[in-house]
């Protein structure tokens, strides 16, 4: 007797832990149900897949959305809808809003407030402090929770944590992974004259390689002593990855694509657009970050999606503030590496979906399996595009890469056998659910 699904998705190249191959999947309650030859079954709705590859969703791990607070910049509905748009079907969320996002109060209501809104499903950062210090192993462990995320760079007022004794305090309390933003706030603090009025190219010379490798080092050193593990955000520096390498044992790390594709030239072309922490560096960095990327030290890759309005960016440099849209944008810049032969689309995948669930413990996210969500990212292998401004669905309204032509798109979005987006419209109305793990699952 033919089996019956909501969803077939048909024809098309389905890439997951087993290579890949022309497979059909079916989907049952928001789940994978089949994976294989589903031509005598039937379905509620099939999508046609044929000249298409099947990637498990893409999970970005690192964004800013900005609510509650600096909802002018972007909110939690806007930045998903940018997500999508982009192939993304989750994403974590950070807490450097208004109120921080430090409590289980505060981590109730963003969970409140994208639950049903958000386009794609969502967790949701913790920030570690002092004054939560003896709380983190609980706090961690709540519903729609990614873990603890601590800042020892610049940040914003209480977020930061620039001492030993402070962070070793929060990752005596951890189980999870923590993230970490490792920067040297006292080098930072030392190096404030380096910066140049009118002029962002200098912002990797006031925060140098050397302010990276630095924090990265401490940052080991008290994982170890605590016996910790921890997630070296955004590298950005050659060293630091040479440096993980030997301490794949307690640390993984995140690359961006803004740190595989730009480097110190681009501040003449694009300025403050591309003023990031830590900051877009010269050349050999990004050759450094693509060698972590090559070796498989780089554990996954985040956006750090951080948008600002363009008249924040035109303030002149330092008063412009760091941050540029991402997350509608990592697929197609990925994928336009994956045809330059930068790396492979299997590895792409790793870093993308396997990598997230595999370092965060993400339950049922991140492979095409039996009994997983069926989040899906389609992507056409070889469409060219050309990436725009007008096509943003963030509030921000631009990327760094207006005008970029890429080779790669994605062509639709799947979240929990829900089409989201298909062709570059968003097909149905935000139905997000926080992201579950196995390391926090209650009961």
């Amino acid at each position: 007797m033919a089996s019956t699904y909501d969803l077939i998705l048909t024809g098309g190249t389905v890439v997951n832990h087993d290579s890949e191959g022309f497979r059909d999947i079916g989907v049952k309650d928001g789940r994978i149900a089949a994976i294989g030859d589903l031509g005598q079954a039937s379905a509620g709705e099939t999508i046609d897949c044929r000249g298409l590859h099947i990637l498990p969703g893409v999970v970005d791990s690192q964004v800013h959305f900005r609510e509650p607070g600096l909802e002018h910049k972007e909110d939690l509905e806007t930045g998903s809808r940018a997500a999508v748009l982009g192939g993304v079907t989750s994403v974590f969320e950070m807490p450097n809003t208004n109120p921080l996002t430090t409590s289980e109060a505060a981590l109730d209501d963003k969970v409140r407030r994208a639950s049903g809104r958000m386009h794609c499903d969502f967790a949701f950062w913790v920030g570690g402090t002092r004054d939560n210090a003896g709380d983190v192993g609980e706090l961690e462990r709540l519903p729609g929770a990614a873990g603890i995320k601590v800042f020892m760079g610049s940040s914003t007022g209480d977020l930061l944590v620039e001492d030993d004794e402070g962070v070793a305090a929060i990752l005596k309390n951890t189980r999870r992974r923590a993230a970490f933003h490792s920067e040297d706030e006292f080098r930072l603090r030392e190096r404030l004259g380096e910066r140049i009025e009118g002029d962002p190219s200098s912002h990797p010379v006031w925060r140098d390689e050397i302010a990276a490798l630095r924090c990265t080092e401490r940052l080991v050193r008290i994982a170890r002593q605590v016996r910790a593990r921890i997630h070296v955000l955004h590298i950005s520096t050659a060293e630091e990855i040479l440096f993980l390498e030997q301490h794949k044992d307690v640390a993984t790390c995140e690359a961006t694509p803004h740190h595989l594709t730009l480097a110190a030239d681009d501040y003449a072309r694009l300025g403050t657009l591309i003023q990031m922490n830590p900051p877009v560096r010269a050349a050999r960095h990004r050759d450094g970050v693509w060698h972590g990327i090559q070796q498989g030290i780089v554990d996954v890759l985040g956006s750090d999606h951080a948008p600002h309005t363009l008249a924040e960016k035109a303030k002149p440099y330092p008063a412009s503030p760091s941050g540029m849209t991402g997350v509608q944008t990592l697929v197609p810049i990925m994928l336009d590496h994956v045809n330059a032969g930068r790396l492979t689309l299997q590895r792409f995948v790793d870093l993308s979906s396997h990598g997230p669930q595999r370092i965060f413990g993400m339950a049922r996210k991140g492979r095409i399996a039996a009994g997983y969500d069926a989040d899906f990212t389609i992507v056409d292998l070889k469409r060219r595009e050309t990436i725009t401004n007008a096509q943003a669905g963030s509030k921000a309204g631009w990327t760094p890469y207006d005008g970029k032509e890429v080779i790669g798109w994605p062509v639709g979005t799947v979240v929990r056998g829900r089409r989201v987006m298909w062709e570059g419209e968003i097909v149905t109305p935000g139905q997000g659910r926080a992201v579950e793990f196995s390391e926090a699952l209650q009961g």
